[in-house]
């Protein structure tokens, strides 16, 4: 198995890690170069991601950023799948501009 060697597909990776609900999916936003691994754009769906690497992409309305630390051994639940990654995102525009409240 490629999770064995230290590395695995990127479009199964993106499957495990819940970006979409198919895999078939997440093959086609890699193929439209709608998926950048370490600053670099592919269109490769089995391009040999590993942990350390940096993805970005879009999810809904915004740019997500993740640090890959583990490879998926499944696709499972939305706990275990935030597991496999760090988010590096920046926080949202709405939360920064709201003031925190002054003490006293």
């Amino acid at each position: 198995m490629a999770a064995e060697a230290g590395w695995q597909r990127l479009d199964l990776w993106l499957w495990c890690a819940r970006t979409a609900k198919t895999r078939t999916e997440c093959a086609r936003q890699v193929e439209a170069g709608r998926v950048r691994v370490n600053s670099q754009r592919t269109d490769k769906p089995h391009y040999k991601l590993r942990p350390g690497d940096v993805l970005t992409f879009g999810m809904g309305s915004e740019i997500r950023v993740w640090r890959v630390l583990f490879l998926a051994s499944r696709r499972g639940p939305a706990s275990e799948a935030r597991g496999l990654y760090e988010d590096l995102s920046d926080p949202s525009p709405v939360a920064a501009a709201v003031p925190d409240p002054e003490p006293g």
